[in-house]
Parts: structure tokens; C-alpha cells; sequence
């Protein structure tokens, strides 16, 4: 089986919300026309879609929306995953194998991230004073602790990626909370810090995660690619924020192994930034990179990482920011940042309360 030939037709398939507000937004071009045709023609689903896009456009130009007048903000996500996967039947470059064996090529395959993978991609980071956030799998850094103590010691922010690199989607909530819980503490235990942010297995949690999450004491999630930039949803009467996760700046699934033309994603990498940069004059933006230890910490793919930051860097007012630096300014700049109101997630297929 080609390697993650499945990811973009399995993951993903959301609904319209039920309900939603987005707060302390201002329209740009062309959505109330298009507003009103829909009423005019009864069309009444359309028309509510326009007013929810009408909601969310930009916001008055010339305001800063990032520190020091920052006019884009770029965050990576590190995934720190090897060492964390069932020793069978693992996802990767060589397919399944029989009978549930050990999968030795499969595994070493994982192997690389903290052999090699991470260790580059730290080097990468210092030598452009970038800091990362840092997903980590709980039996991931228990096999590898030493790799995970230099992450935070170099400045990088440890969130969490679950007890093993497994679904937790399917548990009960109670036993979801313990799952997330067993890697929150495991993070504590081995490199001091306490992970604030959270990413699950594929992005997908239960119903019940935005709760479960505050109850941990978590600040953000990142399981949702729904917007270019972090937004609020009040869970219980107290704000929680998502800093947004990447498909298309994702080396897992637009970038796999199997077809990877690195001139192709230098420049997608490029026209991302480019076109956020652009728009950033007028409204908030954020620029997200989604990087695997065993895959981007390769050695040609962390040149192709270190000729794009060297092109970002290029550039006046870019803020280069760890997830929960993003969070933390969103909710201290509460105004500035879009407030959504959902309903149950069960009925609008969307993170909700």
C-alpha cells in the first residue's frame, strides 16, 4: 500500500456549523451581493453561508494584530512520533506486513526521527533563531528522553501527541482524558515542562475533547485546519483557543514520500507566505508548518526548509512564534480575535461545547 495514499480520503468530511458567530469582524468584497442574491432567490442555506463568510472577512487595515507590529506570524510544528508506534502495522514507506511480526524496516523507518530527524531540525531552528512547538508522543520520549530534554532546552515549547502514536478518538471520555492525561504527565516527568497544547492522533478527539482539554488544564488545540489564523470558542463560560493545523504546509500529506518533488514544495512554501504576507496588511495571519521527525528531518528536506526561512526571514515584520505564544496572545488580545459559538460537536461535525 502506497504510503498514506488514504490520508486525504478518510480524514476531515466536516459539515456547516449549526451556529456560529464570529465577533468584532468586518466584510470585504463581494459577500453581501452575493447576500443578497441568495435571498432574493430563496436560497436560504446559501445565504446563511454568505453571512457566516461575511463575518469572518478582514479586519480594519492598518491595525496591528500581532506583537511589535508584526504583519505575519509563522509557526512550526515539530511531531516527535518515533518510538511511539505499535511495533506492527505502523503506517509507513513499506506497507503491512504478515501476521502482525514485528515490522523492523517499519520501525526503523520511525527510528530515524530521534536518531537523526530532530537533532537536524534543532540545528535548523538555532540557525535562524526560530523557536518551535514540539508534539510528543509520551512513549515516544520515554524511548528517547535525552532528545526530548534538549527540545525544551533549546527553547522549544513540549505539547502533547497522546500516551502512543494510536486513535483516541473511539474512547470513552474518561478513558480519553486518562490517554491525554498519560502524556501531559509523561512530558512533565522527563523534561520539566508542562504541555499546555494538545494534537491528537490524525486531529481526530472525541465529542467531548474542548472539555476535557480545559478540565487538563490545556490552553489550545490544533486539531482543526479550518482558518489562517488562531480563534476562541467559549467552553463552559471560559475561552479556549485553536491555533489552526496545516493540510497543504503538511509534510505527511501533501508532501509524502512517494512522489516528493522538493522544488514544488519550496515553492508552495513560498506562494503560502507570500500570499499571507499580502493579506496580513489588513487582517490577521498565520502561517503554519507541519513537520515530522522522520520525514522532514531528512537531510535534503531540511535544506529545503533552511533556503525557505532564509527567504521569510528576508522580510520586515514576520513574527516567528511557538503555538502557545499565539495562544496566549490571542486571548490576551481577546478584541482582535475571532470569538465562535458553536453547538454540539455531534450535530455541527465541527469542535464545539
Amino acid at each position: 500500500m502506497p504510503l498514506f495514499t488514504n490520508y486525504m480520503q478518510s480524514v476531515f468530511r466536516t459539515r456547516k456549523e449549526s451556529t456560529v458567530e464570529m465577533t468584532r469582524r468586518q466584510f470585504s468584497v463581494g459577500a453581501g451581493a452575493a447576500g443578497a442574491l441568495a435571498l432574493m432567490n430563496g436560497n436560504s442555506s446559501l445565504a446563511a453561508t454568505t453571512k457566516e463568510n461575511e463575518d469572518m472577512q478582514s479586519q480594519p487595515k492598518g491595525k496591528s494584530f500581532w506583537p511589535n507590529g508584526a504583519r505575519l506570524a509563522v509557526s512550526i510544528s515539530l511531531m516527535f512520533e518515533g518510538g511511539g508506534q505499535p511495533i506492527s502495522g505502523a503506517q509507513s514507506a513499506f506497507g503491512p506486513i504478515l501476521d502482525g511480526l514485528p515490522d523492523l524496516p517499519a520501525n526503523a523507518f520511525f527510528a530515524y526521527g530521534h536518531y537523526e530527524g530532530i537533532p537536524r531540525a534543532l540545528n535548523l531552528f538555532d540557525k535562524h533563531n526560530i523557536k518551535a512547538s514540539c508534539f510528543m508522543v509520551g512513549k515516544a520520549i520515554e524511548n528517547a528522553p535525552d532528545v526530548a530534554q534538549e527540545v525544551v532546552r533549546r527553547g522549544h515549547e513540549a505539547a502533547a501527541h497522546g500516551r502512543t502514536w494510536s486513535s483516541s478518538y473511539n474512547l470513552s471520555r474518561e478513558e480519553e482524558k486518562r490517554f491525554i492525561a498519560d502524556s501531559q504527565e509523561a512530558i512533565h516527568r522527563i523534561t520539566g515542562q508542562t504541555a499546555v497544547g494538545w494534537n491528537a492522533f490524525y486531529m481526530r478527539n472525541s465529542v467531548n475533547i474542548l472539555e476535557t482539554l480545559q478540565e487538563l488544564g490545556f490552553l489550545y488545540t490544533i486539531d482543526e485546519p479550518s482558518h489562517d489564523e488562531p480563534f476562541i470558542i467559549p467552553v463552559k463560560g471560559k475561552d479556549f483557543v485553536t491555533v489552526p493545523y496545516t493540510l497543504s504546509m503538511n509534510d505527511i500529506s501533501s508532501f509524502p514520500l512517494e512522489g516528493y518533488n522538493p522544488l514544488a514544495y519550496e515553492q508552495a512554501l513560498k506562494d503560502e507566505f507570500d500570499q499571507l504576507y499580502e493579506e496580513g496588511a489588513g487582517r490577521r495571519r498565520l502561517m503554519l508548518i507541519g513537520m515530522h521527525d522522520r520525514i522532514n528531518g531528512h537531510p535534503n528536506r531540511i535544506r529545503v526548509l533552511d533556503r525557505f526561512l532564509t527567504y521569510a526571514k528576508g522580510h520586515d515584520d514576520v513574527w516567528f512564534a511557538r503555538k502557545d505564544e499565539i495562544a496566549k496572545w490571542a486571548l490576551e488580545h481577546r478584541e482582535d480575535t475571532p470569538i465562535v459559538h458553536r453547538g454540539s460537536a455531534s450535530i455541527s461535525g465541527l469542535q464545539g461545547n
